[in-house]
């Protein structure tokens, strides 16, 4: 049981926090020449309690992200979600989609073909169409998963083809950088790429989310075209695993 004290420091800082982030959003925006709502900001809820997370959702938080399968599946019954978006950010092995598809509203992290027609699959059971963001591996690291650039375009054309997924953007993690100018690159090549396909005009494909950006560098990617910003850590603290 925790204590109350520590209870309100914890809702107090988190709303604090969200105050500074949406202040830094709006400035980002303005400066990119957006406006501050056209940038969305998702709550990244990994190892995070139930408690806290509902401490952000009452603040008026509209969306969240959760890495792995069965923690958002375990949480979800215990969080305030009328109005609320979810999204699973993490990688999803191919024999847990059946699990996510309907459960959440965005799988932001197909990464293969494999996983774009299994979830395909399992949205036709369950008789729904998902949406999905495709995830680009920018900066081609082989620790992260992702579609490399020239995998992305060999397979885009047939993920678009897989009936009842719907593809509503692009998703990226880049690498860590020493600088901002370094960073901004693989930014500005994310942010290319997604111009490019939006303005092809491709069937099954709408191109509305650019998902890039997290608690280090998300002002960076707002202005480099983000519109969708995933934050964990500035906003609950330090994770505790």
């Amino acid at each position: 049981m925790m204590e109350k004290s520590y209870l309100d420091k914890r809702k107090a800082d988190i709303e604090y926090n969200l105050d500074v982030i949406n202040e830094k959003i709006g400035e980002c925006a303005i400066k990119s020449g957006r406006k501050p709502e056209d940038i969305k900001l998702m709550a990244v809820t990994k190892t995070v309690d139930p408690i806290f997370i509902n401490y952000a959702l009452d603040y008026g938080v509209k969306l969240i992200g959760e890495n792995r399968v069965q923690e958002m599946l375990r949480k979800k019954p215990d969080l305030h979600l009328d109005g609320v978006d979810k999204h699973l950010i993490g990688h999803l092995q191919t024999n847990k989609a059946g699990q996510i598809v309907g459960e959440v509203d965005m799988i932001q992290s197909v990464d293969s073909l494999k996983i774009a027609k299994e979830i395909g699959k399992q949205s036709a059971k369950k008789g729904i169409v998902t949406d999905v963001l495709l995830e680009i591996n920018v900066g081609n690291e082989e620790s992260k998963t992702g579609f490399s650039k020239s995998e992305f375009f060999e397979n885009l054309y047939e993920i678009a083809e897989i009936p009842n997924i719907q593809i509503k953007g692009l998703m990226t993690v880049p690498p860590i950088c020493e600088n901002n100018a370094e960073l901004c690159k693989f930014f500005e090549n994310m942010f290319n790429i997604y111009v490019d396909i939006k303005a092809k005009k491709l069937d099954n494909i709408t191109m509305n989310i650019l998902s890039m950006g997290m608690s280090g560098d998300y002002e960076e990617a707002i202005l480099c075209g983000s519109n969708l910003v995933r934050i964990g850590s500035s906003i609950f603290g330090p994770r505790i695993y």
